[in-house]
């Protein structure tokens, strides 16, 4: 009889103790999926923003190692050299007195030479002199060609110094 009684309480419910309806579960995957919908529309414009600015200081902190090799080797790294591997990775010279000038690895050991979209930073060593080129500008160009890839375009991310007077020393990034 005990077992009978036991067992028929189990199965009664109270009128209080219920599941949640349909309409209670449809709720909360609306609001669910408006969170996410905010999400989607207010964090990844801010994503592409600081990918930008990542590249603009990473940019310059290469310019800083580029600085630095020149300051000890006496010239900027050349193609020869290995162009930014040397900031990296001593270079192999014929003169030995040049080895024992490098005083690398000028950037963090492991750094890759690219930008957040996974394509090389682009240097080039300016011939001086060479025609277009405004006075006081860097001896080499460095510059990320952006999210695309591609070079000369809108999107494009390049190093630039600006002097005392607040003016740019070489073309400012475009935004």
């Amino acid at each position: 009889m005990l077992l009978k009684n036991l067992s028929s309480n189990f199965r009664r419910r109270s009128p209080g103790v219920q599941g949640f309806t349909l309409i209670e579960i449809l709720l909360v995957i609306v609001i669910i999926l408006l969170l996410a919908g905010a999400l989607v529309v207010f964090v990844l414009p801010q994503q592409k923003g600081a990918e930008k600015n990542t590249t603009r200081l990473f940019l310059s902190q290469l310019a800083n190692a580029i600085d630095t090799y020149r300051l000890n080797m006496g010239h900027y790294p050349t193609e020869q050299e290995g162009g930014l591997d040397a900031l990296v990775k001593k270079p192999s010279f014929e003169n030995e007195r040049m080895g024992e000038k490098w005083q690398g690895p000028y950037l963090k050991p492991g750094t890759q030479l690219e930008d957040p979209w996974g394509h090389r930073v682009h240097y080039e060593l300016s011939e001086k002199g060479a025609e277009g080129e405004k006075v006081g500008a860097l001896p080499y160009k460095l510059s990320s060609f952006g999210p695309d890839g591609q070079p000369d375009t809108d999107d494009d991310i390049k190093h630039a110094i600006e002097s005392s007077d607040g003016e740019n020393r070489e073309s400012r990034e475009t935004r």
